[in-house]
């Protein structure tokens, strides 16, 4: 699929288009209409924000091409973006079970401070959970977990029958 794009005196006019409709519409591509190259929308990084939500036309190389512009956050958009993801972890139902957790800056997401042990696949085959007691500040594993519909409550340390009102 090849795009161009019209110009006039050096600048763009309009979209691409295809030079299938083109040649349909003119039987050839006319001699205003230069080679276009689209570039995806970028996904900026976690600490990055795109400028704009539409790229800019610009001649790269010879050809015509979307640009999109990519900045690092400010340190301001960086506290924000921290306290927002402190404040929805906050909350959370009994979120003063992980009271001890922090953020990590890096990865801008919260951590236990203690690592989580690895998964012991006996203990999920039957049915028990390694969870963050807060009581403990440390993990612990659950009691088994009953068939049904149940929540775990990270106060009292039990499964509790999840009713429907």
């Amino acid at each position: 699929m090849k795009l161009y794009i019209e110009t006039e005196n050096g600048q763009v006019k309009n979209h691409p288009a295809l030079e299938d409709n083109l040649i349909a519409a003119f039987g050839s591509v006319p001699a205003h209409w230069e080679p276009f190259t689209r570039v995806e929308r970028p996904i900026p990084g976690l600490y990055q924000v795109l400028t704009s939500d539409e790229a800019v036309y610009t001649k790269v190389d010879g050809v015509w091409t979307d640009v999109w512009s990519v900045r690092d956050m400010t340190a301001e958009e960086k506290t924000a973006l921290h306290q927002a993801t402190v404040t929805q972890f906050n909350s959370r139902p009994q979120a003063e079970n992980w009271s001890a957790w922090t953020l990590d800056e890096t990865a801008n997401t919260m951590v236990p401070p203690i690592p989580r042990p690895a998964i012991d696949q006996a203990k999920v085959d039957a049915r028990i959970l390694t969870m963050w007691c807060g009581a403990d500040n440390n993990w612990k594993d659950t009691p088994v977990r009953p068939e049904g519909n149940y929540k775990f409550d990270f106060i009292a340390w039990e499964w509790v029958v999840v009713t429907t009102s």
